[in-house]
Parts: structure tokens; sequence; C-alpha cells
């Protein structure tokens, strides 16, 4: 099953965050939602700290450049096939590193690849 590892989920519904958590399970993918703070969105609990996943598909980043920093090891250590950056989040310093470990990186909006089938 493909599985998918949001950072920067909010409560909010009206983030983009928000809105990608949803739309993953509304398309039946496995979720994990990261953030800072614990909560639910939907069926999703958002997780507080990094949480130990394995067989990761993809990690959807919502956080800017700068804050994306703290995540590097945690995300790299995930091992994903993808990560992808929605416009906001381009982050070239991290697409190297990502790159160099034979992780793919796209500059991507998730909701886009979603809505149009090409997730």
């Amino acid at each position: 099953m493909r599985k998918t590892v949001v950072i920067g989920a909010s409560l909010k519904m009206e983030r983009y965050s928000n809105q990608c958590v949803r739309l993953l399970r509304k398309h039946e993918i496995e979720t994990i939602a990261v953030g800072n703070r614990e909560g639910n969105i939907e069926d999703v609990r958002i997780q507080v700290g990094r949480p130990c996943e394995s067989n990761v598909e993809t990690v959807a980043i919502y956080l800017s450049p700068k804050n994306q920093e703290a995540y590097y090891d945690y995300m790299l250590g995930l091992k994903p096939g993808r990560i992808l950056f929605p416009p906001g989040t381009e982050n070239p310093e991290f697409y190297k590193k990502a790159n160099a470990l034979g992780i793919e990186t796209e500059e991507a909006c998730p909701l886009v690849l979603l809505n149009t089938g090409v997730y």
C-alpha cells in the first residue's frame, strides 16, 4: 500500500497541509500527519515529533525551507521514494541531500497531483 508522510500538518481546515491529508484519505492512501499540535484531521491523528515509519513512498512538505532544516535527518531516514515540494517550500539545498541518497525530489503540489490522477 502507498504511504505518505505529511510534514507540517495543520488542524486549520483552510491550510493546504490539512487539505492534503483529507484528499490523501479520500484517495485511500495511508497517511501519517506530522505537525506542531496534536489533534485529528478526519481519521488521521497529527503526531508531534518524528514518528518512526517504514515503507514510505512519499513525503509532502508544508514547511518553509528554514523550518525544514530541523526535519532533514528525519525525512531522509524515512527513505521515501520521493519528496514533494509544493509552491513556497522549494529548497535546492535539501534537493541535493535527498538526490545524493537516491530520493527523487519534485516541485509539485500534492493536491494537483491527486486531483489529476498522477499522484
